[in-house]
């Protein structure tokens, strides 16, 4: 589980995009509400959905896809703030 909690704190985006896709949204969505491009946001979508964090809620799709933190993602996310509230 610690691998998984320093990946995403090491990435600034990869956190940004696991705790803003609580919520469902695209790529091109969340790219506007973080401020990043959305080639930046697609690459950490796709990183943080292949450690199992981040799920595609329409696969079906070819464009549009709406993603979010899954189950996994989500006790990353408290283990993390858990951490950080030691500071």
């Amino acid at each position: 589980m610690y691998n998984l909690i320093s990946f995403v704190s090491r990435g600034k985006v990869r956190s940004k995009v696991l705790k803003n896709l609580l919520e469902p949204h695209t790529p091109t969505e969340l790219s506007q509400i973080i401020n990043t491009h959305r080639s930046t946001t697609s690459r950490a979508i796709l990183a943080l959905e292949k450690k199992g964090l981040v799920e595609c809620i329409t696969p079906e799709e070819k464009m549009g896809r709406y993603y979010q933190t899954s189950k996994k993602g989500k006790e990353i996310l408290k283990k993390i703030k858990e951490i950080k509230t030691w500071d």
